[in-house]
């Protein structure tokens, strides 16, 4: 049978009296919707002639839903125009054919597919949106409906709001009643009877009306944005939060946690008014609604931090601490703790430190409280998340936990020691976390009395009886963790250890994942811990991802190990680097091919001293990997890392490594990355002039936007790298790139792009300055233009720049010197800005000062300068951020101080204490470190220590500074 004969076919059947006849043809169609290939164009107007009169089949309501299963396949299947373009005139009965089918309440499959279709293409729905959404709503509040249909309705509605969120926001009167029908639903939940008293908590069940709709408030949220959707929760959640039903008060407080991720921004401005409406729940009388109170607060902790932290702490901390006393219903207990977890995470130091003794107090009670109680009646749930709390305080409070070590430490080793039962592991692991993070805050020195107990405790609870942990005890990823702080407490003592650590180790990095390919409409329990993604119509693929999590903590232990340990760690990398290299293509877990790629550089370390052969043999096995993955990696996030580590590895192997063959594919990928880049700013401008764009649009294509350059300044880093690795030698490789970083200075490309540009520009300057005078047509008068742009990293780049070209060609005969001449009132202009010293134009403004210093150190003679020149000049010191280019502005002062400037010492060195304050400004603010700036330390103790053995003079200029100042100079 050919392709008209089939088609023939399926046009007989569906002109058929037989309803059994079209339902075959539909069918078939629905299956195999791209079955006329190529040749579909030459068939569409018989299609649609098949299609259209079967949905619109008087008599057979099969057929009618049998017709917009297989529309939905077909239209699926085109782009949205060319849908737009001949099915128009579909919407209508197919909007009635889904209608019927929710009416009838039997065969949901219609409704599925058009919620797949919503998906695909939800601007084809634009001409029966409203007709669409008034139906949604009516059978969203109709309570007579099955649950699953009003949740699958309520999916179609959301899908929409996902994958048109601007066509949505121009129908915003169909938004408040909307989140009013799913506030509604989340009311929807069973008072159960000593709930609050369980040990062991359950998942939530999916199918329930509260959780769907929690979900669906999320999702909502996210789509639309706050502007769109905070003003209805607002007008909704406060009659809720006041009524007498505790459901309402619940599902009021629950709504605040499920709006706040999508309503960000919203919330955050309106942060105090919120917390202190939710706060007064936190006593409610009924312990699900103090359950959502707490659950509200840690919320909002985890998506606003750390600005939660800084302004609300006084109002949250007082109430979750005095909860955890709720001893009558450990869920709320456990939660109140869970909240505290959420709250300390991303908790500044200086926001914690003042409650620590209190709240350290009341852990040690909780925890020897519930310590016994697990003793006495085996009730574990709030012991195993206090004890996550005290892990987390302790994680942010670092070396300040130090006073209060003895206090948690005995019980904690009591319960790692004797919580042995098998419905004990999940308890024991988080104690064996907690353990471990503690000794990381506190350090080696006061670690040291236990390390050897709990190593050992370690040591005996993998190796037990010389039995194998099994797969799914929730130990091991604790235990694999616990190791590597252990490694870093230690250092490389740690590496005895490893025979013992890394056969568990490397048996969970290699864990292989079960994985499945079903039929679409083929049921699957998801509860067992399968994962599954639509590969067609027809099928899905699904991964159990039972033991990934367990895979995932190996590798990112294996990283960590490698990093610490370095040539301690050289017996295992030939193992490792065979179970990392294949993980870089590991699709089912994003952080496993994270961590695949950041262990490469590490590895290629710690074999450096085995010399150049092993070191290029490993890396030639690492590189067709690695190089494939920079070009196929499509997660934004795990791409930045594998740039990383490709920068990272350039930088490793230094010269010799890197074939030409080799750097050709490098090259390649990195001109991809750039072509797509420009695409990309193509996309955003047409996506301007669409008709639904609007601000939430233009928010959206600005975090696009600072994903690309996120991604722009990653191919930077390879390029400084390549540079400074192979100098005057990277230059022809260069020149296959130049076209796009000169494309990137363009006056309408946007301002990160011109950061970037210039930035490689200027390690074209640095790294190879023989060459640049043949790349100046390019980079002058753009460095020059940006120093006056909007953009501070602009800014900041184009003054590096200058500095370099004053540094690398100095003297009065430098070809630049007239353009560094030039660009001085530019540079002074930035200096002179009001907003100069703000933080997020420091950096920029620094490097104006700096690139100054370097004009007239390298360019125009200190000799040269006159008295206002340099009184203003100083007047710009201290720098208070830039720690690089302190060794220049600081090293250019001493050099007119060593050469007895006048003008900056002052008539009868009166300016000494001025010099003084600014130079030991410079290292309280650490500007200026020993460590990373050694010969500028002995210059300034050299000025300083001579002036101290004067002490008529050395009281005289102490009696001028600050007294930090005078403490810091105390030790010199």
């Amino acid at each position: 049978m050919n392709w008209d004969e089939l088609l023939k076919f399926m046009f007989n059947c569906c002109n058929s009296g037989t309803a059994q006849h079209k339902e075959s043809a539909l069918s078939i169609l629905n299956s195999v919707p791209d079955i006329f290939g190529s040749a579909q164009q030459n068939y569409m107007g018989l299609i649609k002639e098949m299609l259209f009169a079967s949905l619109n089949d008087p008599d057979n309501p099969n057929v009618r839903f049998a017709a917009i299963r297989a529309t939905c396949a077909f239209l699926t299947g085109l782009e949205e125009d060319e849908a737009k373009r001949y099915f128009t005139d579909f919407l209508k009965p197919m909007l009635k054919g889904v209608e019927d089918c929710v009416v009838a309440e039997d065969d949901d499959g219609p409704l599925k597919s058009f919620v797949e279709l919503a998906e695909k293409l939800p601007k084809f729905l634009r001409p029966g949106l409203d007709q669409l959404m008034e139906f949604a709503l009516r059978v969203i509040a109709n309570t007579n409906f099955a649950d699953n249909w009003r949740q699958l309705v309520l999916e179609l509605v959301v899908t929409i709001c996902e994958a048109a969120p601007a066509m949505i926001r121009k129908k915003d009167k169909y938004i408040a009643p909307l989140v009013v029908q799913m506030l509604q639903m989340m009311t929807d939940l069973e008072d159960e009877e000593g709930w609050a008293m369980e040990d062991e908590v359950e998942d939530v069940d999916s199918d329930e009306n509260c959780v769907a709709a929690e979900a669906a408030l999320d999702r909502l949220a996210c789509a639309l944005g706050g502007k769109m959707v905070m003003p209805h929760i607002i007008s909704a959640v406060p009659p809720m939060l006041q009524s007498k039903e505790w459901k309402h008060r619940y599902a009021g407080l629950m709504a605040i946690s499920a709006s706040a991720e999508g309503c960000k921004k919203a919330m955050e401005a309106n942060m105090s008014s919120i917390v202190m409406a939710c706060l007064p729940y936190i006593t409610d009388e009924h312990p699900r609604v103090r359950f959502a109170c707490c659950n509200a607060l840690g919320q909002m902790a985890s998506d606003f931090s750390p600005l939660f932290q800084k302004k609300m702490h006084d109002k949250v901390l007082p109430g979750l601490i005095h909860l955890l006393d709720d001893d009558g219903h450990p869920r709320v207990q456990s939660h109140t703790a869970a909240a505290l977890v959420n709250f300390f995470e991303e908790c500044p130091q200086n926001v914690l430190l003042p409650y620590l003794p209190d709240l350290c107090q009341k852990m040690q009670a909780t925890l020897e409280k519930k310590t016994m109680e697990l003793v006495q009646t085996h009730r574990k749930l709030v012991l195993e998340q206090i004890i996550t709390t005290i892990a987390t305080i302790a994680d942010t409070a670092e070396n300040h936990f130090t006073p209060f070590y003895q206090s948690f430490m005995p019980n904690l080793k009591y319960i790692m020691e004797n919580a042995n039962d098998k419905e004990l592991r999940l308890l024991r692991g988080k104690t064996i976390e907690c353990i471990s993070l503690i000794g990381l805050a506190v350090g080696k020195e006061v670690f040291l009395s236990d390390a050897e107990q709990i190593m050992n405790m370690l040591l005996k609870a993998q190796t037990d009886d010389g039995e194998q942990m099994d797969a799914d005890d929730p130990q091991v990823s604790y235990m694999i963790s616990a190791w590597a702080r252990m490694c870093k407490i230690i250092g490389p003592q740690f590496t005895a250890y490893l025979p013992v650590v890394m056969p568990p180790l490397l048996r969970a990095a290699q864990i292989k994942p079960e994985v499945a390919l079903v039929d679409s409409d083929e049921q699957v329990d998801e509860d067992e811990g399968w994962e599954f993604v639509p590969l067609s119509d027809q099928q899905k693929f699904g991964v159990k991802t039972a033991g990934l999590e367990d895979k995932n903590t190996a590798c990112q232990m294996l990283v960590c190990y490698a990093r610490e340990l370095k040539e301690g760690f050289a017996d295992y990398t030939e193992q490792v680097v065979k179970i990392m290299v294949p993980l870089l293509k590991f699709y089912f877990h994003d952080l496993i091919r994270s961590a695949a790629a950041e262990s490469l550089p590490f590895l290629l370390e710690s074999v450096k001293h085995k010399g150049d052969d092993y070191v290029r043999d490993m890396w030639n096995y690492i590189c067709p990997e690695l190089f494939k993955s920079l070009q196929t990696e499509m997660e934004p996030d795990i791409l930045a890392v594998v740039m990383e580590s490709v920068a990272s590895c350039v930088e490793v192997l230094g010269v010799g490594f890197i074939d030409g063959l080799q750097m050709e594919e490098l090259v390649e990928a990195m001109k991809n990355h750039l072509k797509k880049n420009y695409d990309k700013e193509e996309e955003r401008k047409q996506a301007r002039k669409d008709e639904d764009y609007d601000e939430e649009v233009e928010e959206g294509i600005e975090e696009e936007l600072d994903q690309d350059d996120y991604l722009l300044g990653k191919i930077a880093d390879i390029i400084h790298n390549l540079f400074g690795v192979y100098g005057e030698d990277f230059v022809q490789v260069f020149d296959k790139l130049t076209e796009y970083f000169v494309a990137m200075l363009a006056p309408d490309r946007p301002g990160l792009e011109h950061q970037w540009a210039i930035c490689v520009f200027d390690d074209l300057i640095d790294f190879a300055p023989n060459s640049a005078p043949k790349y100046q047509q390019h980079f002058l008068q753009p460095m020059m233009h940006y120093l006056s742009d909007i953009n501070p990293g602009v800014r900041q780049a184009a003054a590096y720049g200058v500095g370099a070209l004053a540094t690398k060609f100095p003297g009065t005969n430098s070809p630049y010197l007239e353009f560094c001449k030039n660009c001085i009132p530019n540079l002074v202009n930035v200096i002179n800005d009001p907003d100069s010293r703000e933080i997020e134009n420091m950096s920029a403004t620094e490097n104006c000062i700096s690139a100054i210093s370097k004009i007239f150190k390298h360019i125009i003679g200190q000799e040269n300068l006159d008295e206002a020149t340099i009184v203003t000049w100083l007047s710009w010191l201290p720098i208070q951020e830039d720690d690089e280019e302190s060794a220049h502005i600081y090293g250019f002062l001493l050099d007119l101080v060593e050469n007895n400037n006048v003008y900056v010492l002052g008539d009868n060195n009166a300016n000494l204490p001025d010099i003084i304050k600014i130079l030991t400004e410079g290292i309280i603010n650490k500007t200026i470190k020993s460590d990373d700036h050694p010969e500028l330390m002995a210059r300034i103790q050299a000025f300083i220590v001579p002036l101290q053995k004067n002490e008529a003079i050395w009281s005289a200029i102490l009696a001028k500074l600050p007294e930090t100042h005078k403490v810091l100079l105390s030790g010199q």
